[in-house]
């Protein structure tokens, strides 16, 4: 009896303590739904939505709103465009997000840098679409003033890049790089970002701007980013838009020969000369197209190399029919391997 007793107590005092310290459920805990996060596809690409996207029309309301957001101790990255949008835009506003806190990307056809028999008044414009796309590329703000916000009336100071604008796309439109550095020098004034994005494709425009920075003192960080390109190879630019179909096809001898020229500089040509030859004879073979330069030069200089050493950029300039497409490679030595002794 009394064994059965003791019994008895020890399985009461073991039920009293299941009570107080209940066993764990076996398997994972269910996690609490998380909410969904809004995304779009842009060109293949899946993006982050933004809050709604500002429209800023007026350099006061630009100040004031980049006042607001230095308040909040905001990095504010810039990327200048003139429109009609591309996946090469996109992915230049997609970098900016990634470095900042908040993406002011400007739309302004900039008159000040189109010559006189130039395309300023057709140049392809789609501001709803460039609305649409920057909304689902995660911008902030869309900075889109006229013309008169830019350059009022009576304007007449401008910022002139010397050296490196002489040769290449400077020869071929005079005045061309003096209206992209002054535009470029009063965006950085107005909008004042921590960094610009801006597109290797415009190789020439890109070292321009960074010049600019280095010579002036701006605190702004330059950030280039690499060409993105169609399927066909063509670097993606606004004025495709004007191509026909037939001449999109010539367009692609572009970017054939610069990978043409860049395989023999991996078979061990060095000489310049024999790498441009390469590609404007390809060129050649296209009737309709017209040759403004083929040339080797140093990366940050522009000057023309004789020889590649290291590395060097192959720039060419072309007009398809009435349409100028620019574009580049990059040109690099690659070091042998030693082998390894066992």
């Amino acid at each position: 009896m009394a064994a059965k007793a003791k019994t008895s107590a020890r399985r009461k005092a073991a039920t009293k303590s299941k009570k107080k310290t209940p066993r764990a459920k076996v398997g994972k805990k269910k996690k609490a739904p998380a909410q969904k996060r809004k995304t779009s596809r842009i060109a293949g690409k899946k993006t982050k939505s933004s809050a709604p996207l500002k429209i800023i029309r007026t350099v006061k309301d630009m100040r004031k709103y980049i006042r607001e957001m230095r308040s909040r101790r905001r990095r504010i990255a810039l990327v200048p465009t003139m429109g009609y949008l591309h996946e090469g835009h996109l992915t230049l506003v997609e970098e900016a997000r990634r470095l900042a806190s908040v993406v002011v990307v400007t739309v302004f056809v900039n008159p000040a840098q189109f010559g006189p028999n130039e395309d300023l008044d057709r140049y392809p414009r789609d501001p709803s679409g460039d609305r649409r796309k920057l909304k689902l590329a995660g911008a902030d703000v869309m900075f889109m003033p006229d013309t008169g916000e830019i350059y009022p009336e009576g304007f007449q100071t401008f910022v002139d890049v010397t050296d490196i604008t002489n040769d290449y796309c400077g020869a071929s439109r005079p005045g061309h790089f003096r209206g992209v550095a002054t535009v470029v020098m009063k965006l950085f004034n107005i909008i004042e970002p921590d960094l610009a994005v801006f597109g290797e494709k415009d190789y020439q425009q890109l070292v321009t701007i960074k010049q600019m920075v280095k010579d002036l003192n701006l605190g702004v960080q330059v950030v280039g980013m690499p060409t993105i390109r169609e399927e066909d190879g063509l670097a993606m630019s606004s004025r495709n838009a004007y191509l026909s179909p037939a001449q999109r096809q010539q367009a692609t001898t572009i970017f054939r020969g610069l990978r043409k020229a860049r395989r023999l500089l991996d078979s061990g040509e060095r000489d310049a000369a024999e790498l441009a030859a390469i590609v404007m004879d390809l060129l050649r073979e296209e009737q309709g197209l017209i040759i403004d330069y083929v040339s080797v030069c140093d990366p940050e200089t522009l000057e023309r190399i004789p020889e590649v050493e290291k590395q060097a950029v192959l720039l060419v300039g072309v007009k398809v029919g009435e349409t100028r497409l620019i574009d580049n490679i990059w040109l690099e030595v690659k070091r042998s391997r030693k082998r390894s002794r066992r």
